[in-house]
């Protein structure tokens, strides 16, 4: 019996070697994944979808320079917010207007138990908070809270200095609990 493991780093090796079939099966197991990733960062549907569809493009490319094919995710979501940021650096230039500004869409949730149904709510309030922040405020919320990258990666991927980070992260934060108490929203 293959092991996961097993069975990933023989695919990332078949989709070396330009096993169609692999890369396939390689692009079904993380594409919603980096789509959602991206979603936060550029909150724009077909901006998403491009940069995860690029993304995709650019690691099948430069995948015989992986060297370990178990971090294959990691360096895929890295890829996809290096473009994720890249893309809203130039929407901000440019000072374009987000149409699609609501991240989440509220599924039937039937089945799922008062607490869960409790716990799911709080987290689309937040998301909707996070979402309402100056720009930059909820970009660093969320690779930081939401995709779990520290602050020296934050620094490196915004190009602004710790300190920077820092002040900036403790000011998001500050916001967003404003924001949450203007909802009357509390988080236990």
């Amino acid at each position: 019996m293959k092991t996961p493991k097993t069975d990933h780093n023989q695919l990332i090796k078949k989709c070396i070697q330009g096993d169609d079939s692999a890369l396939m099966e390689i692009y079904n197991r993380y594409y919603k994944a980096m789509y959602n990733t991206s979603i936060r960062i550029v909150k724009n549907n077909y901006e998403a979808e491009d940069i995860m569809q690029e993304a995709f493009i650019t690691a099948f490319k430069k995948l015989d320079k992986l060297e370990n094919s178990e971090n294959f995710g990691a360096w895929l979501k890295r890829i996809v917010v290096n473009k994720s940021i890249e893309v809203y650096k130039k929407n901000i230039s440019k000072n374009e207007t987000e149409i699609d500004d609501k991240l989440y869409k509220l599924e039937s949730i039937d089945s799922y138990n008062d607490k869960a149904l409790e716990t799911k709510t709080k987290y689309k309030h937040v998301l909707n908070a996070m979402s309402e922040l100056k720009d930059n405020y909820g970009t660093l919320l969320n690779l930081n809270l939401i995709e779990g990258y520290d602050y020296d990666e934050i620094c490196e991927i915004m190009s602004i200095s710790y300190s920077n980070c820092r002040t900036m992260m403790s000011r998001a934060k500050d916001s967003l609990r404003k924001k949450l108490s203007e909802m009357e929203i509390v988080l236990q």
